[in-house]
């Protein structure tokens, strides 16, 4: 069997986080299983109560006692993880869980060492967004590509993989948005085998609670440029 951790941090999420769980919950890979890992990243509201009301939808809860931001969390995570293979999952319902069959498929017949999920390779559906941050997205993605020789499409989804070996949380620098293109960096200079699936995206609205903004793809490029040039 190949086990998969799956990092689900969450911050006041209450309205979509049991949904969530039950939608991986649901996802049945043959040879796979999952080791489903919750932190809860000091939420205020019901989101804890609601986790500990349903221990059956996780194979472990962290509860962070303060808010230390999404990069805390996945550190916290990745130091218990048991996995095989790490992937992240935001709690909210932005990507589905039915596309972890896509993800593992490069894992099952390649042995693959990274796998990302791209919003932008012929998925099923894409809820339009905002444009500003499909051009980030790009700009992001092109910086990545130069600095790696890679042509990954869509390197800022939440969907990466990768093989647990391949990235020491221990040696985690960051902890803002700019970690998840430390994690990928790493990863990819140390695995050899990459690929790409394309995933569907029902993207939030910043009413419906999305997070990320524009100045956050400053510190993100630098990570990246440093990452290569710098270690």
């Amino acid at each position: 069997m190949t086990t998969v951790s799956i990092l689900i941090p969450a911050y006041n999420e209450e309205a979509t986080i049991i949904t969530l769980l039950q939608a991986v919950a649901a996802q049945s890979i043959e040879g796979v299983q999952f080791d489903v890992i919750v932190i809860d990243d000091g939420s205020k509201d019901r989101t804890v109560k609601l986790l500990e009301a349903n221990p059956g939808l996780y194979t472990t809860f962290i509860k962070q006692l303060h808010n230390g931001g999404k990069g805390a969390a996945i550190k916290a995570g990745l130091r218990v993880a048991i996995g095989d293979y790490i992937l992240f999952q935001d709690a909210d319902l932005e990507y589905d869980p039915a596309d972890y069959q896509q993800l593992m498929l490069p894992v099952l017949q390649f042995d693959a060492d990274v796998i990302m999920g791209s919003r932008f390779l012929a998925p099923k559906f894409v809820r339009v967004s905002y444009f500003w941050h499909k051009v980030g997205n790009y700009l992001i993605t092109f910086v990545f590509n130069i600095f790696n020789n890679t042509t990954f499409t869509d390197v800022y989804s939440c969907y990466l993989m990768f093989r647990r070996t391949l990235v020491d949380p221990d040696l985690l620098e960051t902890e803002g948005w700019e970690q998840h293109a430390e994690i990928l960096s790493k990863a990819v200079a140390n695995g050899k085998s990459l690929y790409e699936v394309p995933i569907c995206y029902q993207g939030r609205t910043y009413e419906e609670g999305k997070k990320i903004r524009a100045h956050h793809a400053i510190s993100v490029i630098w990570t990246i440029i440093r990452m290569r040039l710098f270690r």
